[in-house]
């Protein structure tokens, strides 16, 4: 991949080119470079109704996987080449899905359909199922919230592969380093970094320094509590002393010793709640979910 493929000037062209040629209001554009590490582009067109998108050459697939997102009824203004001239085209692209990318360009995509913000705690069918049990969509309503993640954010999340996933689809332009200790886990969150387009999502297998080395450092860790939780706990707060914590149990044992442990790694500011969901089924009884405790709080050693 060339370096800066998209400089200033060539994005202020395929601007121009665009302004020309269609009705569009450009200030309401969203502008995604692609050919830059940990873009996804799936959420973004969910997300925005007009979105610019700078694409380099080689990418055979990606009007399928937009369709396959549900996305097909967007509208694709495109031209043939590389340059912001010439005759301007515009199809659905649900009739592109055979189309690859083949000379780096910048494309028009138009979604009337999009959600300007996004409602957290997707239903479960919604994911691949693979090996993994997802938690219900309430408690991780409850999760996301207590996690606060923000646009920019760059967050590890440990055995939570569904929490990996709305986490990297609302920090659209920070990052999500999901760890996943178990090799069928990991496939089946691959599954769904495909399905989402959540490309700003690096998997890896377990947390010590040297996995970690290179990787964003992360201002906020979501986890599952485990017995690797204190050496996971050890390794995050010294790549950043002040990370704010969230960790997910039904280990009652783990919520009454958690003063211990937020004591040894200077976390403060904790707060531990109990979710418990019930959901009326067939029969007209209620079934009670498992019921979670959910510890939050903020490491605040000095650097």
């Amino acid at each position: 991949m060339a370096e800066n493929l998209f400089t200033n000037d060539v994005i202020i062209s395929w601007l121009q080119y665009f302004a020309q040629n269609t009705t569009v209001d450009l200030e309401r554009v969203k502008m995604l470079d692609i050919t830059k590490k940990n873009k996804s582009v799936i959420p973004t067109v969910e997300s925005h109704k007009a979105t610019l998108v700078f694409t380099e050459a080689g990418d055979p697939d990606i009007f399928y996987r937009m369709w396959n997102a549900g996305l097909g009824e967007c509208e694709v203004w495109y031209n043939d080449g590389s340059e912001p001239s010439g005759e301007i085209r515009h199809d659905k692209l649900k009739s592109m899905i055979d189309r690859g990318i083949n000379a780096s360009a910048g494309m028009l995509i138009l979604n009337d359909n999009a959600r300007n913000t996004y409602k957290i705690g997707m239903d479960n069918e919604n994911f691949r199922r693979g090996s993994v049990r997802y938690v219900g969509s309430e408690i991780r309503s409850v999760i996301l919230n207590k996690m606060q993640v923000g646009l920019q954010d760059d967050i590890i999340v440990i055995s939570g592969e569904s929490i990996a996933v709305e986490a990297a689809i609302i920090a659209q332009e920070g990052s999500v380093t999901a760890v996943e200790y178990n090799s069928d886990d990991r496939k089946t969150l691959e599954e769904n970094i495909d399905h989402f387009g959540t490309r700003n999502i690096q998997v890896i297998d377990h947390v010590d320094d040297e996995t970690m080395k290179g990787l964003p450092v992360p201002s906020l860790v979501f986890m599952v509590a485990s017995a690797s939780m204190e050496q996971e706990l050890a390794c995050l707060t010294r790549m950043n002393p002040n990370i704010s914590v969230v960790i997910y149990t039904l280990d009652f044992g783990v919520a009454a010793n958690i003063d211990h442990v937020f004591e040894k790694y200077h976390i403060i500011d904790k707060e531990v709640i109990q979710i418990t969901v019930q959901k009326l089924n067939s029969r007209n009884t209620f079934e009670t979910q498992p019921a979670p405790w959910i510890i939050s709080g903020k490491a605040a050693r000095r650097r």
